[in-house]
């Protein structure tokens, strides 16, 4: 007759997963293994990592994580937020920008008066932020007689939202508001610096000088 003696084991598991600087660390009663993806060893709390650098062993840990990272990936959903906007009030573009969101799939549609639209529609490109998450745009073109006088939304579809998000005319936010378009007032500056630097050329190689699109004369003792 056999005697069989059961023991308790308490095991903890660590997954980071980041890309090729993912690791893996498995702890038991104060002692630790950790499985480095960047250079797939694996490195015991007391530091002798060259009995675990084996090929086998190594293939089998990034198998792991790869596993772990990849089901938590699916269960991890972060919902977009989401914004429209115009540069200014007279311009023709309407942008539909979703943002923070987790899965990459997502979908920006424009509908006009529940229609949707696909003709004057630029859709960007899905695109990473930095902790990890997407961003995404889609631009409408239309004339402001044309949005003033239809219903134009912008719907965003994501696999963590219950229901779609749905933005309307009134959410148009103006980036500029009773401004003149960026390009103009960057340019008008611009033409300011460029004429200071002529004015201090002129000062500096000229005892005496008459500025006639100024109106001032410019003295040697004053420069």
């Amino acid at each position: 007759m056999k005697d069989f003696h059961h023991t308790e084991v308490s095991v903890q598991s660590e997954f980071v997963c980041d890309g090729d600087d993912g690791y893996m660390k498995i702890s038991h009663d104060n002692v630790s293994i950790t499985f480095h993806c960047k250079n797939e060893t694996w490195i015991p709390s007391n530091g002798g990592a060259t009995a675990f650098m084996d090929t086998d062993y190594a293939r089998n840990g990034k198998s792991i994580l790869h596993e772990e990272c990849r089901y938590w990936d699916k269960q991890r959903k972060v919902p977009p937020t989401a914004s429209v906007f115009q540069k200014h009030s007279s311009s023709p573009e309407v942008v539909c920008h979703a943002t923070g969101f987790f899965p990459k799939p997502v979908m920006i549609t424009w509908q006009k008066d529940g229609e949707d639209v696909y003709e004057d529609v630029d859709l960007g490109e899905t695109l990473p932020n930095q902790d990890g998450s997407f961003q995404k745009r889609s631009i409408l073109t239309v004339s402001v007689e044309d949005l003033q006088k239809h219903t134009y939304t912008c719907v965003i579809q994501h696999s963590s939202l219950e229901k779609e998000i749905v933005l309307h005319e009134e959410d148009i936010r103006i980036l500029n508001p009773g401004g003149a378009p960026i390009g103009i007032i960057v340019g008008v500056v611009a033409a300011l610096v460029v004429l200071v630097a002529v004015v201090a050329g002129i000062g500096s190689h000229c005892s005496r000088c008459c500025c006639w699109w100024w109106n001032c004369l410019l003295e040697e003792e004053l420069w």
